[in-house]
This record gives C-alpha cells, structure tokens and sequence, in this order.
C-alpha cells in the first residue's frame, strides 16, 4: 500500500463523556428535586406556630415566629382596614403567611389570643393574633432583634406584639433601639 492509497484517519470533535457522569448528575438532580418537594410539604402541610420569647432589649415576653424572629403589627391596621398595601410596604414588611387557608395554626406557650388567616387581596394569607395581620421586618438580621419597634411609616407605628396580646401594642422603649429610617420610610 502506498502513500496515496492510505485511509486518512477521521477524529471526532465530539468528546464522549464518562458514563459515570451522567448517572452522576442524574443522581444529584433528583436529590434536589426530591429535597424541594419536601420542603413545599413541609411549609404548606404542617401548622403555622405563632410563639413567645423574652426581648432584652423590651423587657418583656414577645410574639415570634416558628424560626424565633419577632412580630410586629402596624397601629391602626386592623384585619378589615389593611394599611401596609404597596409593595415597597410589604418589602420592608413581609407578612407572616402560609400557603392554604386550612393550615393549622398552633399558639405556642406563652402566646395569648386568637390566631386566624386573613386573605389578603393579592391572594397571600397572612396570619393575624387578635386581629392584628402580623409582619416581619427586613431590619431585623437575627432572633431576638426588634429594630422595627416605634417605626413611624405607611400610615401608622410599628410595634412589637406582647406574647399575651390583647391587640395592644408593646410599649417603645425609653432608649430607641430602632435605626434612623431608609429609603421608603415615612409614605
């Protein structure tokens, strides 16, 4: 055979790829996928838990979350006459919710009133205590916080729940632990 008669030799640009990876990447997609799905039951199955614990910086027993974050409502809002509607409000503010109105709710030890699920007219639910819609507050970086308390701004006061509420608001503090309010403040 001469030189003219050889085959040439064909390389592929296609890089085959270990059959390991793909079974691999497979393998790990569905643990994600599978962790997601438990977390989505999780949070719209279970109960919505509106607790208590002691504020230093109040002196007092307040509302917390499952997670332990404080609670605050927004004086004069009531469950009929919403004032924090805008989404900037609801930025700053995001209300506790739950997925579906036939969420058990569960008053933890120390927390005093009625809970209920108010729909808001976006479709959220939020939860309320004694008729409060109840809101975090995007301040607040870690438990025990309450940087929202004495907060003038969207038509009201901001405070922080008592753990026995009776739709009163906790007193401000003689030493304001609040930060001088942002962008958004005061509308």
């Amino acid at each position: 055979m001469n030189d003219s008669q050889q085959q040439p030799i064909v390389r592929s640009s296609r890089r085959r790829r270990a059959p390991g990876l793909a079974v691999g990447l497979a393998a790990v997609t569905l643990a994600f996928v599978a962790s997601l799905a438990v977390m989505a039951l999780a949070a719209g199955g279970g109960a919505a838990t509106v607790t208590s614990a002691s504020s230093s910086t109040l002196g007092e027993r307040i509302a917390v979350d499952a997670r332990g974050r404080t609670l605050y409502a927004l004086s004069p809002e009531t469950a009929h006459r919403l004032l924090c509607k805008s989404s900037e409000c609801l930025h700053f503010w995001p209300p506790l919710t739950v997925r579906s109105s036939k969420t058990k709710l569960d008053a933890g030890p120390g927390v005093r009133g009625r809970l209920g699920i108010l729909r808001r007219s976006n479709g959220m639910l939020q939860v309320t205590l004694g008729g409060l819609p109840l809101y975090h507050y995007s301040g607040d970086h870690a438990v025990g916080e309450a940087n929202g308390q004495g907060i003038h701004s969207f038509g009201g006061r901001w405070h922080v729940l008592p753990a026995t509420s009776n739709a009163s608001p906790s007193p401000t503090p003689t030493t304001p632990t609040t930060p001088s309010p942002g962008p958004g403040y005061g509308y």
